[in-house]
């Protein structure tokens, strides 16, 4: 059985991972700037199986409103712009060349108030998630000090160090949610 400390790291680790699943789906929502993040988890049908778009071409971002790609093997080209075209970001992708330019239009006011409840969902899920691991370590905390493993003093200490992770990691999910809103509607 895991010591109360274990499950304290434990607890820490899986909010960290949680929260950086939570970046991550950020980078990918669309705030009117355009960026290699917006367009790098697309899966193109390559060479009989599905790569994602950033380990099979150069991604850059030129000025705000481009993106540019430039696809390592030159013949799988079209099959880029074959995947951007029908990805649900609703971009459309321009072969120049060997080249592919995807132009991000400005949002509209409507898409933003959008993507900003989008955001807000995303915090609230990330929240949730932080807050499902704190149950499960407390839960865990709790069995110890019953099984007498641990005394009540250190239960209620450990169980107070588990909140305070859980709020150091809804401060930061908040941080970000704010982040993204800002650059949703400034933009």
């Amino acid at each position: 059985m895991a010591t109360p400390a274990e499950i304290l790291a434990l607890a820490g680790e899986r909010m960290k991972h949680s929260l950086e699943a939570f970046s991550r789906e950020l980078v990918h929502l669309r705030a009117g700037r355009a960026t290699s993040g917006l367009v790098d988890h697309i899966r193109v049908d390559a060479y009989g199986t599905q790569v994602p778009l950033g380990q099979m071409a150069t991604i850059s971002t030129p000025d705000a409103q481009t993106i540019l790609i430039s696809p390592f093997d030159k013949s799988q080209t079209h099959a880029v712009e074959k995947a951007i075209n029908l990805s649900s970001l609703s971009l459309m992708a321009n072969v120049d060349g060997s080249l592919i330019r995807i132009r991000v239009p400005p949002l509209t006011e409507e898409r933003r108030r959008e993507l900003a409840k989008a955001v807000s969902k995303l915090g609230e899920d990330a929240r949730v998630a932080l807050r499902n691991i704190r149950r499960d370590s407390n839960e865990q905390i709790k069995k110890l000090e019953k099984g007498k493993d641990v005394s009540e003093d250190e239960m209620h200490h450990y169980l107070e160090q588990v909140d305070k992770l859980l709020e150091r990691q809804l401060a930061e999910v908040d941080q970000h949610v704010a982040a993204k809103q800002k650059e949703i509607t400034e933009f």
